[in-house]
């Protein structure tokens, strides 16, 4: 019989005091009767619309069946049909405004907590799983994909269970992209994100760590070396700043900087001799995840004092629900309708204040959302030793400078078919964070599994 409580089963999380204290995983996960509770309440529709919602098409009302089964190896099948990760999107997708905002019991409740059943079931793989997959036979056919993060390895991974060589080039000296170096270990534990690779690797992807492609090798050498096709999923490494007095002062970061310090170098850990101010009164600019993360981060290094400076209000905040209450109940002290305008620094060159203006909201902008507007006179100074930049990302210009006739828009995003994900050179695909500028895990996914598609049908014969 279905479970018809119209509320989620509640996932069991540390108390927030003792948390913002530690890197240890927020959210400690279902245990199993929490996961049959849970999957009860899937209606099994004949025509889910949380599929279609879902940019790379878990058939969830299957995988939930298995679940409700007790079979979470067969539930595993099923997702990894479509997901090459699925620990790590069970944990950082947001299902609630995806898969779970078109779930029917969300009518007159809460929808099912998707996310949240498809973390149990690769948790449940990951400790109990007798062996890694096999390798499938190989088809002859040689694919390099540039960039680890989740795009990358997606399309690495859908060629892979083709039959493809597969070759992952990264720049970094360990694989994973934004998974390792920008997500914190308290939404996403490295160790997860290295066990999801390892599962890619059984399945035959070479990957190669310490290589700058467009400096090692160049794109046009990868397709004549002897690769039939080239995937470029390089992400959104180059920050943006706000071009406001005093960022080059010391204590001015960017939260791409901040966070990579944090989390693929290790500054939390004592053991570890990362370069790092550990600040005890922070600014953090921006409202999206970035932003929280960058702000949860920096309470847990030991900072009393943590702010999100947001020009516009919360509800226009692009960061997650999740992720703003969780900051809240961490102490974050959320300054909102404000904007910085200038780095106070002393003159030793350290910073000591951010000088910000109060904003009230006028005309949606192109956006949708309400443009912010300066109040005369309303400048005000916030004590500040720390200012974390979080207003998003641009792609690294490194592959396109070095590929002729790879096309880009004004934004240095590379041009693509948004159906095959080709670009504008033959033979080369793109995908995630930079194609679309800085966006979400699972949106690179889908791209990602879009252009496995396509490097398919081209060379096995299929399209021209």
């Amino acid at each position: 019989m279905p479970n018809m409580c119209p509320n989620k089963t509640p996932i069991p999380e540390q108390d927030p005091n003792v948390r913002n204290k530690n890197f240890d995983e927020v959210a400690t996960g279902y245990t199993e009767e929490m996961a049959l509770s849970e999957a009860a309440r899937c209606l099994n529709c004949k025509n889910p619309q949380c599929v279609t919602s879902c940019p790379v098409n878990i058939r969830i009302p299957e995988f939930i069946a298995q679940v409700v089964k007790g079979d979470y190896e067969e539930a595993y099948k099923v997702i990894t049909m479509s997901s090459s990760l699925p620990a790590v999107c069970g944990r950082v997708c947001p299902q609630e405004t995806q898969c779970e905002s078109k779930c029917v019991r969300g009518i007159k409740g809460e929808s099912v907590g998707i996310g949240r059943l498809e973390r149990f079931v690769a948790d449940y793989h990951m400790k109990h799983a007798a062996e890694a997959p096999s390798k499938p036979a190989q088809n002859g056919h040689k694919v390099a994909v540039i960039g680890s993060g989740p795009s990358g390895l997606t399309c690495a991974g859908s060629l892979a269970k083709k039959g493809y060589e597969v070759t992952v080039f990264e720049a970094f000296h360990t694989a994973g992209g934004v998974l390792m170096y920008g997500i914190p270990e308290f939404r996403l534990p490295k160790e997860i994100v290295q066990k999801e690779i390892a599962e890619l690797k059984a399945l035959g992807v070479d990957i190669r760590t310490n290589m700058v492609m467009g400096k090692v090798m160049s794109v046009d050498e990868l397709l004549e070396s002897g690769y039939e096709a080239v995937f470029v999923g390089t992400g959104a490494g180059l920050p943006n700043f706000m071009n406001m007095e005093g960022e080059g002062l010391i204590g001015v970061y960017s939260a791409n900087e901040f966070l990579t310090r944090i989390n693929l170098m290790k500054a939390y850990k004592d053991e570890y001799d990362t370069p790092i101010i550990r600040p005890k009164n922070v600014a953090v600019v921006g409202g999206g995840n970035v932003a929280m993360d960058a702000a949860r981060s920096a309470l847990r290094l030991g900072a009393e004092n943590v702010y999100i400076v947001y020009r516009r209000s919360e509800e226009e905040m692009p960061a997650r629900n999740e992720e703003i209450h969780h900051a809240k109940e961490e102490g974050v002290n959320f300054k909102l309708l404000r904007n910085p305008v200038r780095v106070i620094g002393d003159d030793s060159g350290k910073v000591v204040g951010l000088e910000c203006v109060e904003m009230e909201l006028g005309e949606p902008d192109a956006s949708g959302r309400r443009r912010p507007k300066a109040k005369e006179g309303s400048n005000f100074t916030l004590d500040v030793d720390a200012v974390i930049i979080a207003i998003g990302n641009a792609p690294n210009p490194l592959i396109r400078s070095t590929t002729p006739g790879l096309e880009a828009n004004a934004k240095g995003c590379i041009v693509v078919n948004e159906e095959t994900m080709e670009t504008t050179k033959k033979g080369v695909y793109a995908g995630g964070d930079a194609v679309t500028g800085a966006a979400t895990v699972i949106k690179a996914m889908g791209a990602g599994r879009r252009a496995a598609e396509s490097i398919d049908s081209w060379l096995s014969g299929k399209t021209e």
